[in-house]
């Protein structure tokens, strides 16, 4: 290749037909010239209909799509073989999953992300690594000191949780997540490759088919739109601050562009304290959109769930000058115009159950 001819970007994203990978599939079609590689098996609920909205987004010739598993090692070999950007956002994400079946989480998290480093690793390419993992690493953080109030439990800047906090894996999740998450990180140390893990709190936006496990912003609204009581373990005090999927993929560009900064780094990933709520806050906030009160009902509080998570992001904010835009009341507003411009979608069947590993799919532009 000559001098200062700039390589094509050759992007591949595991999980590119979820929530998170499809908006950023979306992106970088409207908004790059990058070549987009999907790779997804195509388990989660609305997966499909996100690769026809994407194949109808335009530069379908840019697009390629393969079905295949993260646990399949040979599958994953071939596609990571021309990727010189690679998006790891392929999970088992639920916690209650987890505890069901934590042979199956730990395949996934752990094995698949094995997978993706180790062919990465074997290409020869020294592809960009980005890993999504979670704020759940951190464990259920029995140390913190709050207030109850009468909506929330109180929390001020100085409550933000940064990279300094101590992993303590709580729950098969967690500990999947967590080793994933070290193992991405020291790929960077040991192999050299230019890995950033994003230790995310709650992502939100339009695309997200949100239910009780995960997307629980998304599975409030839709909710109460749909009239359908929701379960709040706890008090609903618990509070979480909330990033909107935009800001996200602004955020994924924000690191690939300041790798003598980013490379080999881990960020905590949120919305701030700017952008925090409490269970009951969202309900109030649905029903001052909508006009519709949410029902629900109290239970126990879950295994390893944190009373109070707000991101402290100022490391990547330092690294690369991104912060988030969007405040939790677009964030809703979106969800709510997706949801009304996709009815149909909430009236469809249940959530597919968990695939295997289907047929091998290279054709640019088709899903099938």
């Amino acid at each position: 290749m000559r001098d200062n001819v700039v390589p094509i970007r050759s992007v591949l994203i595991f999980g590119g037909a979820g929530f998170i990978g499809s908006n950023w599939a979306y992106r970088l079609l409207k908004t790059t010239d990058a070549k987009v590689h999907i790779f997804d098996n195509l388990s989660r609920r609305g997966v499909h209909h996100n690769l026809r909205w994407l194949q109808k987004a335009g530069n379908s010739d840019r697009l390629q799509i393969t079905i295949g598993d993260v646990r399949d090692a040979a599958l994953v070999e071939r596609a990571v073989a021309k990727a010189n950007e690679i998006y790891h956002f392929a999970a088992q994400v639920a916690v209650t999953s987890s505890v069901n079946d934590p042979r199956f989480d730990f395949d996934v998290n752990i094995g698949g992300t094995f997978n993706v480093l180790e062919a990465a690793r074997k290409s020869g390419r020294r592809p960009f690594v980005l890993f999504t993992s979670t704020n759940k690493v951190y464990g259920n953080m029995a140390g913190q000191r709050f207030v109850a109030g009468p909506q929330r439990y109180n929390c001020s800047a100085d409550d933000a949780v940064s990279e300094a906090q101590p992993l303590d894996f709580h729950s098969p999740y967690g500990c999947s997540k967590g080793a994933a998450d070290q193992y991405v990180h020291d790929y960077a140390r040991i192999f050299d490759l230019p890995t950033v893990v994003f230790r995310m709190s709650c992502i939100a936006g339009p695309r997200q088919f949100g239910n009780e496990d995960q997307g629980w912003v998304a599975h409030f609204l839709y909710s109460a739109l749909q009239h359908q009581a929701v379960t709040i373990y706890g008090d609903g005090r618990q509070v979480r601050d909330v990033l909107a999927v935009e800001d996200l993929t602004r955020a994924f560009e924000s690191v690939r562009s300041h790798l003598n900064n980013t490379a080999g780094q881990v960020y905590n990933v949120g919305g701030g304290i700017g952008n925090c709520t409490s269970l009951l806050e969202l309900i109030g906030a649905i029903h001052d959109l909508t006009g519709i009160r949410l029902e629900y009902e109290f239970d126990h509080v879950r295994p390893g769930d944190q009373p109070l998570y707000v991101t402290d992001f100022n490391k990547l904010h330092r690294h690369t000058g991104w912060s988030p835009q969007l405040k939790l009341s677009q964030i809703l507003e979106n969800i709510y115009g997706f949801w009304k411009q996709n009815r149909d979608l909430f009236q469809q069947a249940a959530v597919p159950t968990r695939v295997g590993v289907p047929e091998l799919i290279h054709a640019p532009g088709a899903a099938s």
